[in-house]
C-alpha cells in the first residue's frame, strides 16, 4: 500500500491492522466475554433467556445514542447535551400528541403530529449546536454545556416538572411492543439506523470528509471542504439520532420524561470511546459504538443485578470514561 493510500484509508477510518492491532481490536470482544461471564458467576440471571434479551433492547438505546456521539466525535467534537436533548424530545413528543388527541384528530395525524414536534426539537438542538460551534468558534464543550442546561430547561418548563401523559397505545405499540420479522422493534430500528449510517460514513462524501476533518481540520479546509457546513449537519445528524432514541424510549416509558435523559450524555460517550472512537477525531464508526454499548450495557445490567450501589456505578462509569481516554492516548502514541 502506498503512502497516499495508506493516508486516505486512515482517513477514512479503513487502515490496514497490524498484528498488534488485531490483537487491540479483540481485546473488546474478549472483555465482554469475561465481563459477562464474571457476573454470571455470582447471579445466574445474568444468563437467562429473558434478561438477555432486556441487554439486547438496552444496548439498541444506548448504540443509538452512541453512534449519534460517534459522528461528532470523529471531527473532534462531542454532544455533553445529548442527555437533555433527549428529555427535551421525549416531553415535546408527549405533549404534542396529548394536544391533538385532544382536539380530536384521528390516531394518524397525532402520531405524525408527535414525530414532527420530536424530531423538529431534536433538530433544533442541533442546529444551534452546530452554529454555535462551527459559525461562532464556540468550543464544543462549552456550546454543548450551555445548550445542556438550555434543554433541561425546556423540558422542565413544557412539563412542568412533571411526566406528561396523553401518549397513545398504537405511538407505543409501534415503537416498543411491536417487532419486525420477529425482532423487537427497538433492536429493528437501530440494526436499520446502523447499517444506513456505515454506508454514509464509509460510501459518501459526507461520511469521508468527517474522518479527514478529524483528521487535519485545516487540510481539510485546503482542500476545499466545506467544514464550517459539515460540522453544523453533522451537529444536526446527531441530534436527530438522539431525537429517533427519544422517541423509542418514550414509547417504551407510555408518557414524556423531563429526566428521560439523565446519564445519557455520558454513557453515550463512554460507549463510543471504550468502543475505540478517538477523542483526538478521525477514527471510529458504527461497529465501534455498538460494541461499547454493548460493553457498558452489560455492565450497567450486571450491577443492577449484583444490587451495587448506583452511585458507585456513576463512579465506574467514569473510570470507563478515563480509561478509554488513557488508552486511546497510547494507541496514539504507539503510532507516532
Amino acid at each position: 500500500m502506498s503512502d497516499l493510500e495508506l493516508s486516505v484509508a486512515k482517513d477514512t477510518g479503513r487502515a490496514k491492522l497490524v498484528p498488534g492491532q488485531w490483537l487491540a481490536r479483540a481485546m473488546l470482544p474478549i472483555a465482554l466475554m469475561v465481563l459477562l461471564l464474571g457476573f454470571a458467576a455470582v447471579d445466574r440471571g445474568v444468563l437467562s433467556p429473558a434478561n438477555l434479551l432486556n441487554v439486547a433492547q438496552q444496548t439498541s438505546y444506548l448504540a443509538l445514542f452512541a453512534m449519534a456521539q460517534t459522528v461528532v466525535i470523529l471531527t473532534r467534537g462531542f454532544d455533553l447535551a445529548l442527555g437533555p436533548t433527549v428529555s427535551a424530545v421525549s416531553v415535546g413528543t408527549a405533549l404534542a400528541m396529548a394536544g391533538t388527541t385532544g382536539a380530536g384528530y384521528d390516531t394518524g395525524s397525532v402520531l405524525l403530529a408527535g414525530l414532527g414536534a420530536g424530531f423538529g426539537l431534536g433538530i433544533a438542538c442541533g442546529l444551534f449546536n452546530g452554529v454555535v460551534v462551527a459559525l461562532l468558534g464556540v468550543s464544543p464543550f462549552v456550546a454543548t454545556l450551555g445548550s445542556y442546561n438550555i434543554a433541561i430547561g425546556v423540558a422542565t418548563t413544557l412539563s412542568s416538572g412533571r411526566p406528561v401523559q396523553g401518549v397513545p397505545e398504537l405511538f407505543s405499540r409501534i415503537f416498543y411492543g411491536g417487532n419486525v420479522f420477529g425482532v423487537p422493534a427497538a433492536i429493528a430500528i437501530t440494526v436499520a439506523v446502523g447499517i444506513l449510517l456505515q454506508l454514509i460514513l464509509a460510501r459518501t462524501v459526507f461520511g469521508r470528509s468527517l474522518y479527514i476533518i478529524g483528521t487535519n481540520p485545516r487540510a481539510a479546509a485546503v482542500a476545499g471542504l466545506p467544514v464550517k457546513r459539515i460540522l453544523v449537519a453533522t451537529y444536526v445528524l446527531c441530534s436527530a439520532l438522539a431525537a429517533l432514541g427519544a422517541i423509542m424510549m418514550t414509547a417504551r416509558t407510555g408518557s414524556g420524561e423531563p429526566n428521560l435523559g439523565g446519564s445519557l450524555s455520558l454513557q453515550a460517550i463512554a460507549g463510543a470511546v471504550v468502543g475505540g472512537t478517538s477523542l483526538a477525531g478521525g477514527r471510529g464508526g458504527v461497529g465501534t459504538a455498538v460494541l461499547g454499548a454493548l460493553f457498558v450495557t452489560i455492565l450497567s445490567n450486571g450491577m443492577n443485578l449484583t444490587r451495587i450501589d448506583g452511585y458507585v456505578q456513576m463512579v465506574v462509569l467514569g473510570a470507563i470514561v478515563i480509561i478509554g481516554v488513557l488508552l486511546d492516548r497510547l494507541r496514539l502514541e504507539g503510532r507516532q
